[in-house]
């Protein structure tokens, strides 16, 4: 079956850095957009970054944009976010979701399967 498992979460001094992993299994890695969601407490989730499968175009939320930097190895059916110069703001719930279509389109009802999220949590 299919399933998306995050790691790579924790915590870190504002200006630090984290890598995060997705690890796909069950599915044809291949085909499907693989996005970056998150969520914090009391907020609604938000699309952070997205990779197509068709060309590895990306998309990247304006809140991120310079910061954040997504990228697949389909070889090992992972899906990395690289996540520079984090700021409070950062803290949240990442949750990593991918999507049969090749194209990205950040809405949740987009997206066909999800994992259960990792905690980036950005304090001194």
């Amino acid at each position: 079956q299919a399933q998306l498992v995050e790691s790579g979460g924790g915590l870190v001094q504002p200006g630090g850095s984290l890598r995060l992993s997705c690890a796909a299994s069950g599915f044809p890695f291949y085909y499907y957009a693989i996005a970056w969601f998150r969520q914090a407490p009391g907020k609604e989730r938000e699309g952070v970054s997205c990779i197509s499968s068709s060309d590895y175009s990306t998309y990247y939320a304006d809140s991120v944009k310079g910061r954040f930097t997504i990228s697949r190895d389909n070889a090992k059916n992972t899906v990395y976010l690289q996540m520079n110069s984090l700021k409070p703001e950062d803290t949240a719930v990442y949750y990593c979701a991918a999507s049969v279509d090749d194209l990205c389109v950040m809405l949740i009802g987009g997206y066909d399967y999800w994992g259960q999220g990792t905690q980036v949590t950005v304090s001194s």
